[in-house]
């Protein structure tokens, strides 16, 4: 028996290879040497966290989707 060859099997199966390869060669070697001019700030909190990872995009997207609504809803009341 033979085996088929699925070519865009084998192009996807390339290519995920060669970004792994690439993203494991463009670590970042040294990256706990400080630069000169590289001044880091405070820390933040795990509420200030969540908020701006996690709660500002929740935020933007209920505003967006509210929008994206809104003439479908305006619509519907007359």
């Amino acid at each position: 028996m033979g085996f088929v060859v699925n070519r865009n099997a084998l192009r996807a199966g390339a290519v995920s290879a060669v970004v792994t390869l690439m993203s494991l060669i463009s670590a970042p070697a040294f990256a706990n040497i400080r630069d000169d001019g590289d001044d880091p700030g405070p820390g933040i909190g795990i509420g200030e966290t969540l908020a701006v990872f996690v709660g500002i995009p929740v935020l933007a997207f209920v505003v967006i989707a509210g929008l994206v609504m809104l003439p479908d809803i305006i619509k519907k009341k007359h």
